[in-house]
């Protein structure tokens, strides 16, 4: 498929800039890909469509607070520092992206908080914007993290043109999150209540966590027409024993298994055997689901309402049917639901 085929016009209005007060409350499409049918819900409805033996795979990746604000030595220049992974946890050795890039040469010395609490050195260049940092932190590694913490803000995606908040450090944060490592949070999840999960569990349904730490690939602009031509960034990932004997068994007593978000269908079809089922993983996928494609592991999946050529909204139309979803967010349009980050959800069965 090409790349404009992925393309519409979204409002801008339509970006939903804060989450609903109560989450599970929030707008919800269910497409039905046999009937070929569209019904408006309440995200809280989902329980109809779901029976005991059920399966729901979340990702339990956690946020941390990536964006870092700091001042350049001896010009004083202002510098946006996007933390993306640890490189070395003993050298404080990290991956991270600049801005604006061309004032950012190796050698360079970056300060960060009002009192100069961490200092950077530029030790590499690895693309335009990326850069390799060394901070240069002599205590222990706990209190390194807590400054990092304590300096950096929640990385909401700057398309919602509003500061960020300290409600963000919660709400844009599933409520299972664990292992902290994405720099993205996995948006279908952020519709989960407490009383919701309680429900699910009470009705009978599963839970099987994955972990994928969510990457700015996610976000980085599509430059190919053809989307085979196209090169995902890789992101870290891992599925416990636990997930997949859960998962596998659910399988074979052919109980449905819904993927909470896209990257958890990443997960599930990255650790995909030929027989079907999914094993134990850990390592790095950079997998690039767009349609046509042939989903292994999943018989449901949740997902938020993506933006225009997104690779997110790319495996929702693989999932769902090119047409039916394209005839879907016309109709999300029309009817005003919420895109994006704090958008409304859309189930596929």
């Amino acid at each position: 498929m090409k790349l404009s085929q992925f393309k519409f016009h979204l409002p801008s209005e339509l970006i939903a800039n804060y989450p609903e007060d109560n989450p599970d409350s929030s707008r919800l499409m269910v497409l039905d890909r046999k009937k070929q049918t569209i019904e408006h819900r309440q995200f809280k409805d989902i329980l109809e469509y779901f029976n005991d033996g059920d399966v729901f795979a979340l990702n339990n990746t956690k946020v941390f607070p990536a964006r870092l604000y700091g001042e350049k030595e001896k010009t004083g220049a202002k510098i946006e520092v996007f933390l993306l992974r640890e490189l070395n946890r003993e050298t404080r050795l990290w991956d991270v992206m600049v801005d604006p890039a061309r004032k950012i040469r190796i050698g360079n010395k970056l300060y960060f908080g009002n009192n100069d609490e961490l200092v950077a050195e530029v030790i590499d260049n690895t693309t335009s914007r990326g850069r390799t940092l060394r901070f240069l932190y002599d205590g222990p590694y706990e209190n390194f993290k807590k400054t990092l913490q304590h300096l950096g803000e929640m990385p909401l995606p700057k398309i919602h043109k509003r500061a960020v908040e300290p409600e963000d450090n919660k709400r844009y944060q599933t409520i299972y999150a664990k292992h902290e490592g994405a720099v993205a949070a996995p948006t279908a999840g952020l519709h989960f209540s407490r009383e919701l999960l309680k429900r699910l569990e009470i009705k009978g349904i599963q839970f099987a966590e994955v972990t994928l730490h969510t990457g700015l690939g996610n976000f980085r602009t599509i430059e190919v027409e053809d989307l085979t031509k196209h090169k995902m960034d890789s992101e870290e990932m891992y599925i416990e024993e636990a997930t997949v004997n859960t998962i596998n068994s659910a399988k074979l007593q052919r109980h449905k298994i819904c993927a909470v978000g896209t990257t958890t269908m990443k997960a599930l079809e990255t650790a995909v055997t030929i027989n079907g089922m999914i094993k134990t993983y850990k390592g790095w996928t950079n997998k690039f689901i767009f349609p046509p494609y042939d989903f292994t592991v999943a018989d449901a999946m949740i997902s938020n309402f993506h933006l225009p050529v997104s690779p997110m909204m790319m495996m929702v139309a693989a999932f769902g049917g090119y047409d039916f979803v394209m005839k879907a967010y016309k109709e999300a349009i029309e009817k005003k639901y919420a895109f994006f980050t704090y958008g409304n959800a859309m189930l596929i069965i």
